[in-house]
């Protein structure tokens, strides 16, 4: 099993700028790290008519779009299980950083900045959470770390404990 470690918070907290930050320490380090974005939201990928998606709509399992450098992976799925669909997307990486999916069944280290609403939160205490990654000074549950945004050195090193903890 790809161990996976999924950095939650509410819209505009951060999380996509401290990922595109961490990932190459980790790369650095030697892990082969893979990313997956929740976009809820999320329509159709391609455009009406383009031929992938006419490819999809003759019943292709998946189209794979090949660039020159890079390429895109589309199949249409009725909520299918996300951790087997990482598990064969994923293969060869030594772990997959997830953006979102607050409800998923991985450890979740909380990016939070409250912005422009004061009166917002952490989510900690309502998710479980490891760790909280803030500036701000925030009340939080019993045994949830609290980590800078600029210490991403220890960041990391907690993501490592974390591969390095026994799965259940």
């Amino acid at each position: 099993m790809i161990p996976v470690v999924s950095f939650i918070g509410h819209h505009d907290s951060g999380k996509t700028r401290l990922l595109v930050e961490i990932i190459p320490l980790l790369v650095e380090r030697g892990y082969h790290v893979g990313a997956v974005k929740h976009a809820p939201h999320l329509g159709a990928v391609d455009r009406p008519g383009s031929d992938s998606e006419q490819h999809l709509a003759a019943g292709a399992t998946r189209v794979l779009l090949r660039g020159e450098r890079t390429s895109s992976l589309t199949w249409q799925h009725e909520n299918e299980d996300l951790p087997a669909d990482l598990e064969r997307l994923f293969a060869g990486c030594d772990l997959v950083l997830v953006e979102g999916f607050k409800h998923g069944p991985w450890p979740k280290i909380e990016v939070f900045r409250r912005g422009r609403d004061l009166r917002r939160e952490p989510l900690a205490g309502e998710i479980d959470v490891v760790a909280v990654v803030t500036d701000e000074h925030v009340a939080l549950p019993d045994g949830v770390r609290a980590l800078s945004p600029r210490d991403r050195e220890a960041i990391v090193g907690l993501i490592e404990e974390i591969l390095a903890a026994p799965a259940d």
